[in-house]
């Protein structure tokens, strides 16, 4: 028996870095996001060895260990140990399994797509599946940030968890105490097409070490760094304003609130930015795009763009005559973490 599933990697589209502690526990965070069409996949399968095999095919790492309720957590496969060890200790009292764990994504890490976190998350799905857990959305999400955050010791926000276990169009409140509540929201199909029609997903061919930023905006937080505190609060509103204008249609609108949080975005922390991100920007905008925004923590992965639909071809011919990108097609998914059987 096979055990396959997958869950949705994520744009985000306002308000990030507001789900980081401490400002979410000091303030409270709002994140606008929407999964696309890209995914994280895990498949689990009972090992022919009664030892535990780790799997990550996307980039070629292995490792495997006898069979043992912990295993060590260390090296490119620390995700895959984190989430075994954790489904052992908590769901199986404690008895080894002896399975192959096999992982992959459809982006890089560092890609700003919320991919490591996916991948815990569709990790938990599969356990869950394999092991027939009575595990909810936010069941999920939460165990996925407590293993990243908690047992790993992983910096990062709250939002990536939850928007692959939920899936879809997601205004999301971060409080004190790992309070979280999902808004799912009710996008009509028109407004979708024109999104998705006026979007632009352009990898920029360089990943960045996101903990590094998130540890700058939380120290900037701690320290009392009214700039970037400021700027943090900006980006709450501007979560709320864009998901205004998505409820509504208002396209245009919603790319200045963008256009607007990508600068208030900047000021959260020096390394969000850097030349290389600054010359695409400036690229887009030259061509007709009314804005542009990194996806994620900033410093490289992943940038988006809106655009007039009759200038979008001037647009991605603009990005790709640098030749140091790809443009990404991409469509809007509904559907979060999702497992099933094969028998």
């Amino acid at each position: 028996m096979l055990i396959r599933a997958r869950a949705p990697l994520r744009l985000g589209f306002a308000g990030g870095g507001t789900d980081v502690a401490p400002f979410c526990d000091l303030f409270g965070g709002a994140v606008l996001n929407a999964t696309i069409d890209l995914y994280a996949y895990c498949t689990i399968e009972p090992a022919p060895d009664d030892k535990i095999h780790f799997v990550a095919a996307d980039v070629g790492e292995t490792a495997v260990y006898d069979l043992s309720a912990s295993v060590p957590v260390d090296g490119v496969l620390a995700l895959h140990s984190g989430v075994y060890n954790r489904v052992v200790a908590q769901f199986n009292d404690g008895k080894p399994l002896a399975v192959t764990l096999t992982t992959s994504t459809d982006a890089p890490p560092g890609s700003g797509l919320g991919s490591s976190s996916t991948l815990v998350v569709v990790m938990v799905q599969a356990f869950s599946e394999f092991l027939s857990l009575p595990l909810g959305e936010y069941d999920t999400a939460s165990l996925a940030w407590q293993i990243e955050r908690c047992d790993l010791g992983l910096s990062g926000g709250r939002q990536d968890q939850y928007a692959a276990a939920f899936g879809g169009f997601n205004f999301m409140e971060f409080n004190r105490e790992n309070n979280v509540l999902v808004n799912p929201l009710r996008v009509k199909d028109w407004i979708v097409s024109e999104l998705e029609s006026s979007l632009i997903l352009f990898y920029t061919g360089k990943s960045r070490d996101s903990a590094a930023i998130i540890a700058e905006q939380s120290r900037n937080v701690e320290n009392g760094n009214r700039k970037a505190l400021d700027a943090m609060h900006r980006a709450k509103q501007d979560a709320i304003q864009m998901k205004e204008c998505l409820l509504r249609g208002d396209i245009r609108r919603l790319g200045l609130v963008m256009e607007s949080a990508w600068q208030t975005k900047k000021e959260m922390a020096a390394s969000i930015s850097n030349d290389r991100i600054e010359h695409f920007y400036d690229a887009a905008k030259a061509a007709g795009a009314y804005c542009g925004k990194v996806s994620g923590a900033g410093g490289g992965g992943f940038m988006m763009f809106l655009v007039d639909i009759k200038n979008k071809h001037r647009v991605v011919e603009a990005l790709t005559a640098a030749r140091e990108g790809t443009v990404v097609g991409c469509h809007f998914t509904g559907t979060g973490a999702e497992s099933w059987r094969i028998r």
